[in-house]
């Protein structure tokens, strides 16, 4: 059971720097075996700590979601960042870019002509400024063109006036008990066939960027120059049930009480405003008790987590660790992180980029 830090009310989300120290070298250990470049996202973290400990370990810039996040960490000295997202640009959101371009060095993405053409219109005189992948499917359809199609979208952009320098795309179907290999190989045939079809126009594709924690692995780095895997300082329940990490391996929880106890059952005061509540069908529950292995959580109201054990439960007043099935919505929903040593040495992270989500 974890001890309770003497300023910290539960539920709060704690962090093991140890674990989480052991899983940035490890990442960066196995990606500079891979010969890529490491680009995490920090949309997980949303910490200036954190971000500092991947630089250190050798990443070359981070990745974001949105121009907020960019905000936010070129505003702490970051000078090396990519938002991950197919930008459709206005006048406002243009500004807020031209920001950040002057104090980093800044990639967009975009997905489509039209874009392409809203993006260049919208940054006008200083679309020079920052550097355009264009994105693939490779599988998850979601966002992204098709690989055969990124020549069309990097030649008009090129025409607009927009710097094209490569490629990237999100294996997210990877998140698959049985599907992180296939990911990563349909990744790397999508991102070979875009860096065809950009030549093919006279684009060079000096950059092309895939990969996630649970493809990274399994990348190709005959056909990749960068991954930009996000989850793994922490790991997370789906991580342990994709067989990605072990239950050892994840360094954040929150740390929760016990209000309720009886037979076989316990409420715990983490409910879905900070665990979440994603619950893919290949996860047995709304989080893991690491305390408690013979439970499962079956329920989460807003402030409620219902437990079911065969096994016995803490008393009333015990506080004990629940991992949430995905961490990035847990981050989300607090304002810092409680960073605890080995030593027991306790500090607050504060989360630089909070709430910046547009």
């Amino acid at each position: 059971m974890p001890t309770r830090p003497p300023t910290a009310d539960t539920p709060y989300v704690r962090v093991d720097t140890d674990v989480l120290d052991a899983n940035i070298a490890t990442m960066a250990t196995r990606v500079a075996a891979q010969g890529l470049a490491l680009r995490p996202h920090a949309k997980t973290h949303k910490c200036g700590d954190i971000a500092r400990r991947q630089i250190a370990s050798g990443a070359v810039g981070l990745t974001v979601a949105t121009i907020g996040e960019a905000q936010a960490f070129a505003a702490a000295g970051f000078d090396d960042l990519f938002i991950a997202y197919p930008l459709w640009l206005t006048a406002s959101k243009a500004e807020r870019l031209r920001s950040v371009a002057h104090d980093a060095s800044l990639r967009v993405a975009i997905d489509s002509v039209a874009g392409a053409i809203a993006m260049a219109q919208a940054l006008g005189d200083t679309r020079d400024s920052v550097e355009v992948l264009v994105e693939v499917d490779s599988g998850q359809h979601r966002t992204g063109t098709s690989p055969g199609d990124a020549g069309i979208v990097a030649a008009q952009a090129v025409a607009h006036g927009l710097r094209v320098v490569g490629v990237f795309t999100f294996p997210g179907h990877g998140y698959s008990p049985t599907g992180r290999e296939t990911a990563a190989h349909q990744e790397a045939r999508a991102i070979s066939d875009a860096a065809d079809a950009l030549a093919s126009v006279g684009v060079d594709p000096i950059v092309r960027s895939g990969g996630s924690t649970p493809t990274v692995e399994f990348a190709h780095p005959d056909v990749l120059t960068e991954v930009r895997p996000g989850v793994y300082p922490f790991n997370d329940a789906q991580q342990v049930a994709l067989g990605r990490a072990g239950i050892d391996d994840v360094s954040l929880s929150v740390a929760s009480t016990v209000v309720r106890r009886e037979p076989g059952r316990a409420v715990l005061d983490c409910g879905s405003k900070i665990l979440g509540s994603e619950k893919p069908d290949w996860v047995p529950g709304f989080g893991l008790l690491p305390d408690l292995p013979d439970a499962r959580i079956v329920a989460l109201s807003e402030h409620h987590a219902t437990v079911v054990s065969e096994g016995p439960l803490p008393d009333a007043g015990s506080v004990v660790r629940a991992v949430p099935n995905h961490v990035c919505l847990t981050v989300n929903l607090v304002d810092d992180l409680v960073a605890v040593t080995g030593a027991g040495e306790v500090e607050r992270w504060h989360l630089l980029a909070r709430g910046a989500n547009s």
